[in-house]
């Protein structure tokens, strides 16, 4: 273990890899097993920086990491091998989880907080691939928390704004994240994303990003930005196209050129910087063709969100080692300065993942570059 392991940037990154294992697990809100990601995750506190920490993966019940039943203040002492390397707290349970509809869904089902202030949602819970491996996404779990019972197929606008409008009054939720399953190959979702953006914009004054996969049509950037969504999300995931193809079989039928010319599109409307792409550390794409691709990102206007793969059970890929802290160093370094330099700072995403910046480091670099 590194000297440097009691800077809390360093205890973040170590803890995003190894995962934690708790003494109370019932410690602050509920933890999230399967579904869209982040999955699996607690999250945690640190010198008031909210990150999504892995709690239930093989990864994590084996982890050196070891976090303490909060005392009475709610703080966790957290010991590496039995020496204490931090302290952490957990976000408590949100108030409008203990709410529910009129026809008796919870609102937990509806919508989760991920991280301090952002409520996040899977507006449809299926995916034309998801049930196919051969053509899934080899670590995607979309189907897992529906057939638990933690969540509805299909969550409609109505609900959506219901819970939304809750969740800020309640809990000061700051901005909303919604994905998709991908329904179809032509719209690729952002319908559904029109016709809920609709229904919360209505019900209360939050930022949205809605997510899904690049349109057939460009013509749906404007619709979406126009129904009031105010930033984009098209994931890339994987950068190599041999990686790409192993890893997404079905996903990378939809060609990086493809996601370029969205990107541009896209950046046209929302504006720079609000426009971003998740990127999964660890599944085989090198540093350097990471880092190349986000060069070409930034060029764009497009914020690269890159995060360490986090295994989920359950999954083809549920034995993949997260990468490692040294790893994502590597890559989250010279990235800072990239973005630095591109004047994208994800303090100025209005919202999203990239604005949160829970599953990451990322925000940390950048503000130690700036």
């Amino acid at each position: 273990m590194h000297t440097t392991l009691h800077d809390n940037r360093q205890l973040i990154a170590e803890l995003q890899s190894a995962g934690l294992r708790l003494d109370d697990p019932s410690a602050g809100a509920a933890s999230r097993r399967g579904g869209a990601g982040p999955t699996d995750h607690k999250a945690v506190t640190i010198d008031g920086h909210t990150v999504m920490i892995p709690v239930h993966t093989a990864g994590a019940w084996s982890s050196p990491f070891i976090a303490s039943a909060p005392d009475a203040e709610g703080r966790s002492g957290i010991t590496h091998n039995g020496v204490k390397v931090g302290v952490v707290s957990f976000p408590r349970q949100p108030r409008f989880y203990k709410l529910a509809t009129a026809d008796g869904i919870p609102y937990s089902k509806i919508a989760t907080l991920h991280g301090a202030d952002v409520l996040a949602t899977t507006v449809l819970q299926s995916c034309i691939r998801y049930e196919s491996r051969r053509k899934s996404c080899q670590f995607c779990a979309i189907g897992q928390s529906l057939a638990a019972g933690r969540t509805i197929l299909r969550k409609t606008p109505e609900q959506l704004a219901e819970v939304a409008r809750a969740a800020v009054e309640l809990d000061g939720v700051k901005h909303m994240v919604m994905t998709t399953g991908t329904p179809n190959a032509t719209d690729r979702g952002a319908q559904i994303l029109c016709e809920s953006a609709v229904a919360i914009k209505a019900a209360v004054d939050l930022p949205l990003q809605g997510q899904c996969e690049p349109p057939d049509d460009d013509a749906w950037f404007r619709r979406m930005h126009d129904a009031g969504i105010d930033t984009l999300g098209m994931h890339l995931e994987v950068v190599t196209p041999a990686v790409r193809q192993r890893i997404m079989p079905g996903k990378a039928s939809v060609g990086v050129e493809r996601y370029f010319s969205a990107f541009e599109a896209a950046v046209d409307v929302f504006g720079r910087g609000q426009v971003s792409t998740y990127i999964l550390a660890g599944l085989g794409d090198t540093p350097e063709a990471i880092l190349a691709m986000c060069e070409r990102l930034v060029q764009t206007g497009v914020y690269p969100f890159v995060v360490p793969f986090v295994p989920v059970a359950g999954t083809p890929l549920e034995d993949h080692p997260s990468p490692d802290a040294a790893f994502m160093r590597g890559i989250l370094e010279p990235l800072s300065g990239m973005l630095v330099a591109g004047g994208l700072r994800s303090a100025d995403i209005k919202a999203g993942c990239g604005r949160c910046g829970a599953c990451s480091t990322m925000s940390t670099y950048e503000k130690r570059t700036a």
